[in-house]
């Protein structure tokens, strides 16, 4: 019974992808878009197969065991993406970003046609009919990629490959059961894109001065991957839950930061990034006004997690764990975060999402490696709001929830951001984190699970959250355009409302790490 729920409901989150697939290749039809199609076909099925192997326990490495492989809906957020980007920058004339959009789409598919030929490798028997629909698929894409990108483009490609094997090897096997292989493919493939880009953009600064807010983002991220890569390494040989181990981990944090992160970020903005970020921050009273306005609302979520720590304290259960409804109360303290941020001044908003990433990141190190002395502690505290996801090492639920919130506004192509190329519907595009997961994924919980009474087939969302959650996300767009006077939908509701359905439809039927899966589709619809 269990299994033919689970089967209903993969096959419910298949067509929704599906749809949103030939969504864009209604909108863009060109021979990309025709890519994404032969693409997606071959994750489907090759999506089986993973599931197979997760059933068996037959997978490379330890996987998260409470959800499906997530193959298909993951494959296809980087080359649709791509394939959006290339769209719009062409609209704008902007032929370098244009071109950039070609290579993400191209890079995303290299990447899901790895994952497949490594699922079919070590599947046995060996699937023969999905083999031949994978080879098939694989030769178009491989064909018109070949036709469509330059000799510099396909070693960029191949680079990005070649790092996201290597990641994949490194950080699976350090981080057992922390992903699913989609969620792995998301994730690491960005990871693996990011640090391509930071090493191609290094090499290529040698006069004049990068834009630092660009920047920030990637030297902070790629920092963090070598810094939690190195104490991985090293704690294999040491206890860190000393206080000796402790104090090195401080001190190597302040070498690295100083010695390699800040150098690196100078190298290419040319200027102190201390200052650059002091002045950044300081710059007008509105920026001053909105970090006094975050600061407070940072202290009401550490309120929050301090209250439900001590009524479970004082609960006779030792086993309590908070419930659905209080974890949503973050998702309306980082809602009430972003709104500010997006109306008065995006670009601050864009630097503080990095540094509260880069601060969340650092002390899920300090909580997995017990450093002292706010280790034990914080495994204490955030043991409380876990759920079926984080089944590995790691706790990853909130800096999901953060990333779903800043990926719209870190992947909002800037330089294409013209009336004629994201007019409309894509003047919502920095509010997709807040609409799918703070408004959507809020209230379809909340509804969902107080009053929701009929089921989707195959899973425990109900028809009445999905609901709420549609209907909320519309009243949340009629607040943007009042309170946003840069936004003009230019009569395009019939398209917003479709994508929010399709999207929220997403959200009742998946069961891959919706925070982070939900606003990239509704990014990608968005700019469509």
């Amino acid at each position: 019974m269990a299994a033919a729920m689970t089967s209903r409901a993969t096959l419910g989150e298949a067509a929704i992808v599906f749809i949103v697939v030939l969504s864009i290749h209604g909108s863009v039809w060109d021979r990309y878009s025709w890519c994404a199609v032969a693409l997606a076909v071959q994750a489907f099925y090759v999506q089986y197969k993973w599931d197979r192997l997760l059933q068996q326990g037959a997978a490379v490495f330890q996987f998260r065991t409470t959800a499906n492989s997530g193959l298909l809906p993951a494959s296809m957020v980087i080359p649709l993406l791509g394939v959006v980007m290339k769209t719009r920058c062409e609209g704008a004339g902007n032929v370098y970003f244009e071109r950039f959009g070609v290579v993400v789409a191209a890079t995303g598919m290299a990447l899901a046609l790895f994952l497949s030929v490594l699922a079919l490798g070590i599947t046995r028997p060996v699937p023969t009919n999905t083999c031949v629909i994978s080879g098939l698929a694989g030769s178009i894409i491989i064909y018109i990629m070949k036709h469509s990108l330059s000799v510099a483009e396909v070693i960029e490609v191949l680079e990005v490959l070649l790092i996201f094997v290597y990641l994949n090897m490194i950080l699976l096997y350090l981080l057992p059961r922390c992903f699913t292989p989609g969620e792995a493919l998301l994730i690491l493939g960005g990871i693996s894109f990011v640090l391509n880009q930071l090493i191609k953009r290094s090499l290529n600064v040698i006069q004049g001065r990068g834009d630092p807010v660009d920047f920030f983002l990637l030297v902070v991220v790629v920092g963090m991957v070598i810094i939690g890569i190195f104490f991985s390494t090293f704690f294999v040989f040491m206890d860190s839950g000393t206080w000796t181990s402790s104090l090195f981990f401080h001190l190597m944090t302040g070498v690295l930061g100083l010695g390699v992160i800040m150098p690196w970020l100078y190298h290419l903005i040319r200027e102190n990034p201390l200052f650059w970020l002091f002045q950044f921050l300081f710059q007008s009273e509105t920026r001053i006004y909105l970090l006094i306005y975050w600061s407070l609302l940072a202290a009401s979520a550490c309120l929050v997690v301090m209250y439900q720590n001590a009524k479970r304290l004082s609960s006779e259960s030792k086993k309590h764990q908070a419930s659905t409804i209080t974890r949503k109360y973050f998702h309306f303290i980082i809602v009430a975060t972003y709104i500010p941020g997006l109306i008065f001044d995006r670009l601050l908003l864009y630097i503080a999402a990095v540094i509260c990433l880069a601060v969340f990141i650092f002390l899920e190190y300090i909580r997995f490696f017990r450093i002292k002395p706010l280790g034990q502690t914080l495994r204490n505290l955030l043991s409380l709001f876990l759920d079926e996801r984080d089944s590995g090492p790691l706790i990853l639920t909130h800096i999901y929830l953060l990333l779903g919130m800043s990926l719209p506004v870190w992947l909002f192509p800037r330089p294409c951001a013209s009336k004629a190329s994201l007019g409309g519907v894509g003047a919502l595009v920095p509010y997709a984190g807040v609409l799918a997961v703070g408004v959507g994924d809020t209230i379809a919980a909340i509804f969902g699970s107080t009053v929701g009474e009929i089921h989707w087939p195959g899973t425990v969302k109900t028809f009445e959250g999905t609901m709420t959650s549609i209907f909320a996300q519309i009243i949340s767009v009629a607040l943007i355009l009042i309170f946003d006077t840069r936004v003009d939908l230019n009569a395009s509701y019939a398209w917003i409302l479709g994508s929010i359905s399709i999207v929220s439809l997403l959200e009742a039927y998946t069961t891959q790490i919706d925070n982070l899966l939900l606003p990239l589709y509704l990014q990608i619809l968005l700019m469509a």
